[in-house]
């Protein structure tokens, strides 16, 4: 393609709207076009990495024997109530109804859809094992879209679904989705980690996260270097403290500590280890119509961290069904006391307890009353938990929940999830099949995601400098960029013109740039756009040398223009 006839936009400035890399180098290249917050579009360049980067997708997943179809993104809500997710996806669900008043949604995913597919379409055993995927634009209403593609209101996703006659089908179903996904985002130049993670809205048993490392990840993820131990931190299990059953119980004594609101002030006033405090956090719940629906006091160990998914998971209730309580509110209602609330003396909430708090012994908490705290507080005898669930986070230096060794922590991109639905969808929505024997069984599920647009900002993410763009050559929008240094040149025309025509007969991927503009300007362009091999062609013409150089290497060379055509071929095959 020559630059002269190409629509290339590129921007010398940084977008004020734009903060990670990604989103300002893809704004000032040109290969994304904001529409409204959350919205953009792909221009020539953009599209081109978008399509390598699905063709990369669609080359694995078809080697699986998943086959591709395109559903509407438009939904009916009637499966989505029929699977009870109308309301448990929550807010993020675009809703929308026709001119009869009929209820639709913008498909975030579409377990739904597929379901309903299999069950109209399957009612044997032998028509089992099948997987069906599709790369489709999805839509989730953000309340907050930022980061360009990394978090928008419209993305364009692979999501496939496996239907087994058992977990056993469905275990080699996901093992084989797993390695693919492996396959794609090496292919696609990322470093990556797959970590367990929570299941979320989608729901099942089990789930793996494939994240990229970046330190702008929204992710964050708890792992081992003594083990093969990997999670996200929503999910990641934490080690409770050693049951302190040769510690006697000593009397419960209620103590006066004015102004002491945090965990902090009260271990400081009455000199306690923040190991003996116990933290309250107050929460309010919402039912299906978005009303209060009563109230949670959760209780952690003082120096740990409340996990809020593994207490929503611990409530079996949606993420946004739950927000911190209006503690005057809640006073009225429970006899909480801002700052000072207890596991003694609550009424008319749920109490939900930490899984260590009952092996802990003589602990400190409030006493829910201003200004006091109770010490000697213990499980069983003092008070007791609705719950009893992990509901604290593994931070960074705690022990390992397999191994014990410190644990670490990073920062990812999520790009890709695979999930264990198991028959929560099947059973839900009536999809069975008739075994050998004729009996009715639901069909096992699973279900497999990659966001290919977010995907490719985290490419640009892992794969920039401070001029540009660093396309690996699996997914550079052209292999090759030639710069033309003088376009009025005839000798330099002619032979920038002839490595042109021999890299196209060879299958690469050539931009020429033969735009009437100073040097200056086209090396900066393509340094900006990431090309991985620049093929300069100015004075040395008229000797047949050119300059060589890729985008990745700070390191010129000059040689003979056969030599830097053959070296571009090599390079671009093996790579790409």
């Amino acid at each position: 393609m020559k630059l002269s006839k190409m629509h290339l936009k590129t921007l010398r400035e940084v977008p004020s709207e734009a903060e990670l890399p990604s989103h300002v180098l893809l704004l000032r290249t040109g290969m994304i076009r904001k529409l409204v917050s959350g919205v953009y579009g792909f221009m020539p360049l953009g599209w081109r990495t978008l399509k390598k980067i699905e063709d990369i997708v669609r080359d694995e997943m078809d080697k699986t024997g998943a086959q591709e179809i395109l559903m509407s993104a438009i939904q009916p809500s009637e499966l989505w109530q029929e699977s009870g997710r109308w309301f448990a996806y929550g807010p993020e669900l675009w809703r929308l109804k026709d001119r009869h008043g009929r209820e639709f949604c913008l498909g975030p995913t579409h377990e739904e859809i597929f379901t309903d597919i299999i069950r109209n379409d399957v009612s044997s055993y032998r028509q089992l094992p099948l997987n069906l995927y599709q790369i489709q634009t999805k839509y989730r209403d953000e309340a907050r879209p930022r980061f360009g593609l990394m978090r928008s209101r419209e993305f364009i996703m692979k999501d496939a679904y496996s239907f087994d006659r058992d977990q056993e089908g469905l275990d080699k179903s996901y093992q084989e989705m797993y390695e693919a996904y492996e396959k794609i985002f090496t292919r696609c130049g990322l470093t990556f980690r797959p970590v367990e993670a929570d299941t979320g809205a989608i729901g099942g048993s089990n789930s793996h996260e494939f994240t990229a490392i970046s330190e702008v990840g929204e992710s964050e993820i708890a792992y081992c270097e003594h083990c093969h131990m990997a999670a996200t931190t929503e999910r990641a299990e934490v080690t409770d403290a050693a049951p302190q059953d040769d510690i006697e119980m000593l009397p419960l004594e209620k103590k006066l500590t004015p102004g002491t609101k945090t965990i902090e002030d009260v271990a400081n006033f009455l000199e306690l280890d923040k190991k003996q405090t116990i933290k309250a956090l107050l929460f309010v719940k919402y039912d299906d119509e978005g009303n209060k629906d009563g109230y949670v006091a959760a209780f952690v160990r003082g120096d740990r961290e409340l996990n809020e998914i593994k207490l929503v998971n611990a409530l079996g209730i949606p993420e946004h069904a739950i927000e911190f309580a209006d503690e005057s509110e809640m006073s009225q209602a429970t006899g909480c006391v801002g700052g000072f609330t207890g596991p003694m003396g609550l009424h008319d909430c749920t109490i939900v307890v930490d899984s260590e708090l009952p092996g802990l012994k003589n602990m400190c908490a409030g006493a829910c009353e201003e200004d006091h705290h109770y010490i000697n507080m213990n499980y069983g005898r003092d008070y007791e938990g609705d719950i009893i669930a992990d509901i604290k986070t593994l931070l960074e230096g705690d022990p390992c929940p397999v191994c014990g060794a410190p644990v670490k922590h990073a920062r990812g991109i999520e790009v890709g999830q695979v999930f264990k639905l198991g028959t929560k969808y099947s059973e839900a929505m009536g999809a069975y099949y008739k075994d050998e024997n004729q009996e009715e069984k639901p069909i096992v599920m699973g279900c497999y995601g990659i966001g290919v647009s977010r995907t490719m900002a985290a490419i640009v993410e892992q794969h920039h400098d401070e001029n540009g763009i660093i396309w690996p050559m699996s997914v550079a929008p052209y292999h090759v960029i030639i710069s033309l240094v003088k376009p009025g040149d005839e000798t330099q025309a002619k032979v920038a013109e002839d490595i042109y025509e021999q890299l196209c007969a060879a299958g690469v991927e050539v931009m020429l740039d033969d735009r009437d503009e100073r040097p200056g300007v086209k090396f900066k362009d393509a340094d900006l756009l990431g090309i991985p091999v620049r093929i300069t062609v100015g004075r040395g013409a008229a000797d047949g040398v050119v300059e060589y150089k890729l985008r990745r290497d700070a390191e010129k060379e000059e040689l003979p223009v056969a030599e830097a055509i053959a070296k571009a071929i090599e390079i671009v095959n093996s790579e790409k």
